[in-house]
C-alpha cells in the first residue's frame, strides 16, 4: 500500500471578464452569485487516503452539499447521493483515484442518478462500518464531505503484535543454561546498561497526516512527511534493541484523531508514548528542538500554550466526526489524576532533551509543559518532541536530510535508554487493558 492520497482538483467555473464600465461591473456582481446558486455546489477536489485502519474519501466543494447514504450487501457497497451537485470532471474522474492495493475500497464510480442527483457508489473489499459527515471550512480547506470506511471487524492491535511475536515476555520455559548465561539485573546496572527484564512497548506517534499536513516550510516541506520519516527510523532502531518494540500510530499518510492516538497506545499497554513533530513560528529565525509534557496546572510559558493550542487544532483540520461518542475514551481523556505519570514524563523528557542537544540547537534548555491532548494517557509516560523549526529555512533543509533524520532518531533512542536505566519498567501482565 502506497499510503499516498489520490487527488483530483478543478477550479470553480468562474467567468473572467474585463470590466469596461460601472454598469458592466454591476451586472457581473448581480449575475454571478445567482448563477452559482442556480447550478448548486461544485466539487472542487477529491482526495483518497488509504490505510489498514480505515480509508477516507474527501469531497471538497465551494458550498455545503446535501447528501444521503445507505449500504448494500452482496456485494458490499456504500452509496451516497449528492443533491443539486453538478457532475463535473472531478467527480467523473473518481474511478481512477483508488489504488489497487487499497485495503478497503475496490473502486469508486459516479453518475447522474436522476435529475438533480449525482450518485456515488463505493464498491468495498470487506464489510465496513461507514461514517459520513461534513466539515466546515477551515484553513485552506472549503466545505468537505467526508466518507470514512472502517472495517466492520478490525484487527485488534494487541493481537496483531502477538501474531508478530512483538509483545511476548521473556520465555518462561527457556533452558536453564540460557537463563544462567543472561546477565543479572545487578550486572547490567554495573555495566551501565538499562535494566529491562521484559519486553517493553513504545508507541511512536508521527504528528499530523492525511488531510492535516501540519506546518509547511518555505520550501514546501510538509511536517506530516518529516514526522513519519523520523518515526520510521526510530521504530527500526527500537525494534533492534533487546526487549524493546515500537508501534506506530500511523504507518503511512492518513489522519488519526488525537484521542485515537492515545487509545492506540493504551490498547497495546504501551510503556512509553513519544509524539514526533516539527515546530513552526511566524518568524523564520526561530530554531532548535524542544520537548513537552502534559501540564495539569496551565502552560509553562505563553509559547507552550500557543503551541498546544495549535497542535490540539489538528482534529479541526484533519477532520473528526464529532457525532461519534466513545464514553470509555472520554473517561480516559478526562482522567487527570496522573501526577505520577507526569513526573515520569518529565524524567523521560529531560533524558531525551539532553540527547537532542548533542545533535543540534535546543530551543529551550528545559522541558516545557502544556495541555496537549495527545499526551493525556493517564497511565503512560508521554512526551511530545519538536525536532526542529520547519519554518526556519536552514532547519527545514536539515529535516529533509536522511542523515539528520537518523541522528534525531538515535538521539531519542539514547534518551529512552537513559530513562530506562534509571527507571526500570515494572512487571505487568501479558494482556493489555483493552478499556
Amino acid at each position: 500500500m502506497s499510503g499516498r492520497a489520490s487527488t483530483a482538483a478543478a477550479r470553480p467555473d468562474v467567468a473572467r471578464r474585463r470590466i469596461v464600465s460601472l454598469a458592466g461591473a454591476s451586472l457581473v456582481l448581480l449575475v454571478t452569485p445567482l448563477a452559482q446558486a442556480a447550478r448548486g455546489p461544485s466539487v472542487l477536489a477529491v482526495r483518497v487516503w488509504p490505510s489498514a485502519d480505515y480509508t477516507r474519501v474527501t469531497l471538497e466543494s465551494d458550498a455545503p452539499m446535501k447528501y444521503s447514504f445507505f449500504t448494500v450487501k452482496n456485494p458490499e457497497r456504500l452509496v451516497v447521493d449528492l443533491e443539486e451537485v453538478e457532475l463535473n470532471g472531478v467527480l467523473e474522474g473518481l474511478s481512477g483515484k483508488v489504488a489497487a492495493d487499497d485495503p478497503n475500497i475496490r473502486l469508486l464510480r459516479t453518475g447522474r442518478f436522476k435529475p438533480g442527483v449525482v450518485r456515488l457508489v463505493m464498491e468495498l473489499k470487506t464489510e465496513v462500518a461507514p461514517q459520513v459527515f461534513v466539515l466546515n471550512p477551515v484553513g485552506e480547506y472549503g466545505h468537505r464531505l467526508v466518507l470514512d470506511v472502517y472495517p466492520a471487524n478490525p484487527l485488534d492491535p494487541l493481537m496483531a503484535l502477538i501474531e508478530k511475536k512483538e509483545l511476548q515476555q521473556l520465555p518462561l520455559d527457556e533452558p536453564p543454561a540460557v537463563a544462567e548465561a543472561r546477565p543479572s539485573a545487578d550486572e547490567r546496572k554495573r555495566a551501565g546498561k538499562p535494566v529491562v527484564d521484559r519486553l517493553v512497548t513504545i508507541t511512536l506517534d508521527p504528528g499530523h497526516g492525511g488531510e492535516d499536513p501540519g506546518a509547511i516550510g518555505r520550501r514546501g516541506t510538509y511536517e506530516k512527511n518529516v514526522t513519519l520519516a523520523v518515526a520510521r527510523r526510530l521504530k527500526a532502531k527500537i525494534d533492534a534493541e533487546p526487549n524493546m518494540r515500537a508501534v506506530l500510530t500511523r504507518d503511512s499518510d492518513f489522519f488519526v484523531p488525537l484521542a485515537m492516538r492515545v487509545q492506540k497506545a493504551r490498547r497495546v499497554q504501551s510503556d512509553l508514548f513519544v509524539s514526533i513533530h516539527a515546530d513552526a513560528f511566524v518568524r523564520p529565525d526561530a530554531r532548535g528542538a524542544s520537548v513537552f509534557v502534559l501540564s495539569e496546572n496551565g502552560a509553562s510559558s505563553s509559547a507552550a500554550r500557543w503551541l498546544a493550542n495549535k497542535e490540539n487544532a489538528a482534529d479541526l483540520i484533519g477532520g473528526v466526526n464529532i457525532g461519534v461518542k466513545d464514553p470509555v475514551l472520554a473517561r480516559t481523556l478526562l482522567d487527570l489524576s496522573q501526577t505520577a505519570t507526569i513526573n515520569d514524563s518529565l524524567k523521560l523528557g529531560k533524558a531525551v532533551l539532553g540527547e537532542l542537544g548533542s545533535v543540534g540547537t535546543l530551543h529551550k534548555p528545559h522541558v516545557e509543559q502544556a495541555g496537549f491532548a495527545v499526551l493525556k494517557a493517564p497511565d503512560i509516560p508521554s512526551i511530545l518532541v519538536e525536532t526542529a523549526f520547519i519554518s526556519n529555512p536552514e532547519e527545514e533543509r536539515r529535516l529533509n536530510d536522511e542523515a539528520y533524520q537518523d541522528k534525531l532518531a538515535e538521539a531519542v533512542l539514547s534518551g529512552i535508554r537513559k530513562y530506562f536505566k534509571l527507571n526500570p519498567p515494572l512487571a505487568k501482565s501479558r494482556l493489555a487493558r483493552l478499556d
